[in-house]
């Protein structure tokens, strides 16, 4: 069930004195970046204000994650299980989750082939503004719509000519070497991933 500030007081706060867990998971990848506690209170804040809103335990209030460092987690979705007592909140994250400066809490959880290409995508968001004799992003970035349009049709022309007369190695770096670029060409024309992914599944469902 979605969550909103009209069906929060259906959940089941009873199991737990007030309080359920939260899980917080990364909209764009699927990674998991922390767990912490809310009371009514806090996830009314939370989706109120769109930033993820705990009750800390130990300091008996509510805080904000953010509130010193900076690093919010805007909030895109709140769930709830089918018991209703714990919740699944999409955020995007606006820097590292963890006090210890890691994206996530769970810093060894592995992402999945399908979800890493999300993490790529952000990758390159944070490489566009790199000197650009210290980031090759950068540079390709810093020379124009052309340009970056250009390498992409020359990848896509390797891939083709790796597909047809290469080995299946080739064609796997030559493929790698296609999607990057792509995601380079849609940072540069500020176009996020999901979009195109929008018409992809908008396709498949006809």
């Amino acid at each position: 069930m979605i969550i909103n500030n009209d069906n929060i007081a259906s959940l089941a706060w009873q199991k737990m004195d007030n309080l359920i867990p939260a899980i917080i998971q990364d909209a764009a990848t699927g990674a998991i970046l922390m767990q912490g506690y809310m009371n009514q209170e806090a996830l009314s804040a939370t989706i109120t204000s769109g930033k993820a809103t705990f009750y800390s335990r130990s300091k008996q209030r509510l805080w904000m994650k953010g509130e010193s460092s900076g690093y919010t987690l805007d909030v895109q979705q709140v769930l709830t299980d089918c018991d209703q007592d714990s919740l699944l909140v999409s955020v995007k994250p606006n820097g590292p989750t963890c006090h210890l400066g890691t994206e996530s809490c769970f810093s060894e959880q592995k992402l999945t082939q399908q979800n890493f290409i999300s993490y790529l995508e952000r990758y390159i968001g944070e490489r566009k503004n790199d000197p650009v004799d210290e980031s090759y992003t950068a540079r390709l970035l810093s020379r124009g719509t052309t340009k970056v349009a250009q390498k992409v049709g020359e990848e896509g022309v390797e891939v083709a000519l790796a597909a047809v007369a290469e080995t299946k190695e080739d064609l796997l770096g030559e493929c790698a070497d296609l999607f990057y670029h792509t995601l380079v060409l849609l940072q540069d024309k500020e176009v996020n991933l999901s979009e195109v992914m929008a018409v992809l599944q908008k396709r498949h469902s006809k």
